[in-house]
């Protein structure tokens, strides 16, 4: 036999050194600029971020304030009684005594409940009442009294155009946050709202509510060295005024904000829905610049070095580094991502070459034992499924059919019928020609089915209610996944001789979520954890361990069955599988 003999060739690390030089010099600048570019957009985004949740809070606390106010009129707007006295056209003493010992506790109890500085003027219908309010000429009533209680006569303010464009009525909701009258001079807002009349269809109105606050207690919060020195807060109405500034003297109020250069500042924005209003936020670019510009420094350093280093460690580790063994680098990895079907092919006669031939053959072999495996572990879930939906309630139909001979044995045939035909419907919902998914809508029907059987047994002594999401009823879901935890109610749950029984359906997010709550005798915590074993002992929890190993098999482990429980409160079960729409097109048999 003839023995080839091997070639000689220039050894690879030879080769390699002498391009070494020239090649280092490009991957660390990558590196660099890569790293630089993540770190800088990495500190802005955390400077937006951490300046949008200071907003945040700021809004938040405007809200507060704003709702504090809203509270003073829900006082009065839904109080029936002060309705009732503000219709009474009953003049003289009646309506003395409503006024004294009714109407005006009432409107001080009501500005009383916030610490606020507010001005509470109530125009009245009922011209039966007397006006009541002070003579404050061209002063604000605020710089004198914290507090300031005023009524007058609706006819004041008939032809104002503020309240002739107020909107229609909408029970409990229609108020405006305005500034009207003096308010923009004296640096203030109202909150209108008018008050109704419930007891006719009309909701007829019987008066009309100003509460004025300032807008410096509203803004209370609104402070630039929250964020920063340099920086500057604006609260801009819809027509990009600025109602009122934090920070730098430049912007004023009544002045219109027209941008700002981003060159200079960093400008953040958020939303005050109720006023129709925004808060903005600039923030100096120097801020952020001088972080951003550390990051470079120390950046440039660290390449620098790396770059020195590579270079003096090169001559010795250059023969180890080549275009080829990244390639072969690169097909292990996709080896390790289970792609197998990359090859590669290297000219000559080398190592290199034999590496090649040993990994292409390699991956061939490997991925034939892959799919092998995938195939036989696909089969394997497919009967473990099978053999799941094979063990769903056959005790159930034992105790149904039980149920039908002790009718039929005491003559009860209106009912005897009645429970045969849930049962046939139960099972033919059940079976769906084989199919292991169904839609949310045919689940609910199914269980609907077997509650009607359940409750010709039980009678009045079960009460179900079902409160499902109409969005989810198109969704898919594995079949029976509801019913086995209605019968452990039935069967295990009794305190006494009746029990309620709550049925939900939700859409959360990605999820659907049912939840099946019982007011039952409850478990304790080690009962709940070996009802998911589904062993000899725990007979009570094997539905539950069947119905959590058929979704995580069909849909994930990250679905499936948890159970909330206390001994003597009752018992939820929580069903989560994703939010998937139904198709007759992609449906998966089980037989």
């Amino acid at each position: 036999m003839k023995v080839n003999k091997a070639r000689k060739y220039i050894p690879f690390g030879y080769k390699l050194m002498l391009s070494y030089s020239l090649f280092i010099i490009i991957p660390v600048l990558l590196v660099g600029y890569i790293a630089n570019s993540v770190f800088v957009e990495s500190m802005r985004k955390q400077t937006r971020t951490n300046i949008q949740g200071t907003l945040q809070q700021m809004k938040d606390n405007v809200q507060y304030k704003m709702e504090n106010i809203q509270r003073i009129s829900d006082m009065l707007y839904f109080d029936d009684k002060l309705a009732a006295h503000l219709h009474h056209y009953e003049m003289g003493w009646v309506n003395y005594e409503a006024t004294k010992k009714y109407m005006l506790p009432k409107f001080r109890t009501a500005i009383e409940t916030t610490t606020s500085k507010v001005w509470l003027s109530f125009y009245f219908h009922n011209e039966t009442f007397n006006e009541i309010y002070s003579l404050w000429g061209s002063s604000d009533p605020l710089l004198r009294n914290p507090q300031v209680l005023e009524w007058y006569h609706i006819k004041r303010i008939n032809e104002k155009i503020w309240y002739r464009q107020f909107p229609p009525e909408n029970y409990g909701l229609t108020m405006q946050w305005r500034k009207i009258e003096d308010d923009d001079r004296y640096g203030r807002i109202s909150l209108l709202r008018r008050v109704v009349d419930i007891s006719q269809a009309d909701m007829k109105e019987i008066g009309f509510l100003r509460i004025s606050v300032y807008l410096s207690e509203l803004f209370e919060s609104l402070d630039f060295q929250k964020i920063g020195e340099g920086t500057t807060l604006l609260v801009t109405d819809n027509e990009q005024r600025i109602v009122i500034s934090s920070g730098l003297p430049g912007w004023k109020s009544g002045d219109t904000w027209t941008g700002a250069n981003p060159k200079e500042h960093l400008v953040i924005q958020q939303a005050l829905p109720e006023l129709n209003w925004n808060l903005v936020a600039l923030v100096p670019t120097k801020l952020t610049d001088t972080d951003t510009d550390k990051i470079r420094t120390l950046t440039f350093i660290i390449c620098l070095a790396c770059f020195a280093i590579f270079s003096i460690a090169g001559f010795f580790i250059s023969r180890f580094f080549s275009k080829r063994v990244s390639k072969i680098v690169s097909v292990l990895d996709s080896f390790q991502e289970g792609e197998f079907h990359k090859r590669i092919l290297f000219k000559g006669n080398d190592e290199f070459t034999r590496i090649s031939l040993a990994l292409n053959d390699m991956g061939h072999n490997i991925g034939g034992l892959i799919r092998e495996v995938y195939v036989t572990n696909l089969r394997k879930t497919e009967a473990e499924l099978e053999t799941l939906q094979a063990q769903i309630n056959p005790h159930f139909l034992f105790n149904t059919l039980s149920s039908i001979s002790r009718l039929a044995k005491f003559g009860d045939v209106d009912t005897q019928h009645l429970m045969v035909m849930n049962l046939a419907k139960f099972y033919r919902l059940s079976l769906n020609d084989g199919r292991a998914n169904i839609s949310i809508l045919k689940e609910l029907e199914l269980i609907q089915a077997y509650l009607d059987i359940q409750q010709v047994k039980f009678g009045e002594r079960m009460q179900v209610q079902t409160d499902i999401s109409v969005g989810i009823i198109h969704f898919d879901t594995l079949k029976l996944i509801l019913q086995p935890f209605v019968e452990n109610c039935l069967k295990h749950a009794w305190c006494g001789d009746r029990i309620h029984i709550r049925i939900t359906g939700t859409l959360e997010r990605e999820l659907i979520v049912f939840r099946i709550i019982d007011d039952g005798v409850g478990m304790s915590s080690p009962i709940v954890a070996r009802l998911f074993e589904g062993t000899e002992d725990a007979k009570a929890g094997y539905g539950i361990h069947n119905v959590n190993e058929r979704i995580k098999l069909y849909y994930g482990h990250q679905y499936g069955v948890k159970i909330h429980s206390k001994k003597g409160i009752g018992t939820t079960v929580q069903i989560e599988i994703p939010a998937i729409r139904y198709s007759d097109k992609k449906k998966t048999k089980i037989s």
